[in-house]
């Protein structure tokens, strides 16, 4: 009898995952527009070096981003928290699948240190799940958000916390330390949610966002898709409209790549063209800011995204209040 190894990689739950389709996946070489030169300069090992020092993760690390030597030479940077083991695994993400380490009550102030000593004026902020706690950990997110603008008064925040189960009382939580942009990415179109994200749920994601927006007034919220893990073109329009109805302010558009051969197959490639066009039609739905390409990630330039987000209009509530004030009132002036 053939004797099978229960966790070959060794840091990660095995789950075998094949294509979603059902056909091979692209065995071409990327294309020449998903070509990137690492570049390690000086910002680069500083950056670096503050993250070692300081016993922090950043997902640009973890999630192998091909954008973090241009950002990280910017002096951008998402930190993940609550630790680098997550209880649910993505098809498509390389951050480790194990039983979590226990929760490190400190964290948020060193990162706020980190990002005061980084000179960072907006900071994205991600974690893993963390369905092993009874809050899921949004207690150490709401901690964070208010020790970063504690420690570097006027710095913008984004958050992509999970789903907290759907748990209004723990969304609350994080939304009440008032975090510039709430994120919460549904990635995938529905046909395909439930085999690539086991853990999640495509309506309940999207229920996230609408709890955010309505939890808060004037919160931006934002949403990600991730194009090339066999989802159709024709079904790509009836996502982002779903993202535009929960209220998502911001969407980010990129192309999946494959971080091993355990992972998700990569389906297609996507052209720069196609991004555009993908562009064009979640904003002509409403969305204030869409950010399309093969090479974006959810916080790729996330503070440029929220700038143009809210200086181009507004956050989604400012111009929907803009649309029904009468001509002179204080809405209309938003």
């Amino acid at each position: 009898m053939v004797v099978r190894e229960h966790n070959p990689l060794g840091r990660r739950l095995y789950l075998p995952i094949v294509s979603t389709s059902g056909a091979p996946a692209s065995t071409e070489r990327k294309p020449p527009w998903l070509k990137v030169r690492l570049q390690r300069g000086p910002n680069y090992r500083e950056l670096e070096s503050i993250m070692r020092t300081r016993s922090l993760h950043t997902v640009c690390e973890e999630a192998m981003c091909p954008n973090i030597s241009e950002c990280w030479e910017e002096r951008e940077a998402t930190f993940l928290i609550l630790g680098s083991k997550c209880t649910r695994r993505c098809g498509f993400c390389d951050v480790m699948t194990a039983k979590p380490d226990a929760v490190d009550e400190d964290e948020p102030e060193r990162i706020a240190e980190a990002v005061r000593e980084m000179g960072l004026r907006f900071v994205v902020i991600t974690g893993v799940a963390r369905d092993d706690l009874p809050d899921g950990g949004a207690g150490i997110w709401a901690r964070t958000i208010r020790a970063v603008r504690a420690a570097v008064p006027g710095c913008g925040v984004e958050v992509l916390p999970t789903d907290f189960k759907g748990g209004e009382r723990d969304i609350a939580t994080v939304i009440e330390a008032e975090p510039d942009v709430f994120a919460h990415n549904l990635e995938t179109v529905r046909r395909l949610h439930d085999r690539i994200r086991p853990a999640f749920g495509y309506d309940r994601t999207l229920d996230v966002l609408r709890i955010a927006k309505r939890l808060r007034a004037g919160q931006v919220a934002k949403s990600n898709l991730i194009l090339g893990m066999g989802e159709r073109p024709d079904e790509i329009p009836q996502a982002l409209r779903d993202i535009a109805d929960a209220g998502a302010d911001i969407v980010t558009m990129g192309q999946y790549l494959r971080p091993t051969e355990h992972h998700l197959p990569v389906d297609r490639w996507v052209h720069p063209d196609e991004f555009a066009r993908w562009k064009d039609l979640g904003e002509s739905f409403g969305i204030a800011h869409v950010e399309a390409g093969p090479l974006v990630r959810s916080s790729y330039h996330a503070g440029k995204q929220f700038r143009r987000a809210t200086g181009f209009g507004g956050s989604r509530s400012e111009r929907e209040a803009r649309a029904v004030a009468p001509e002179g009132t204080e809405a209309a002036r938003l």
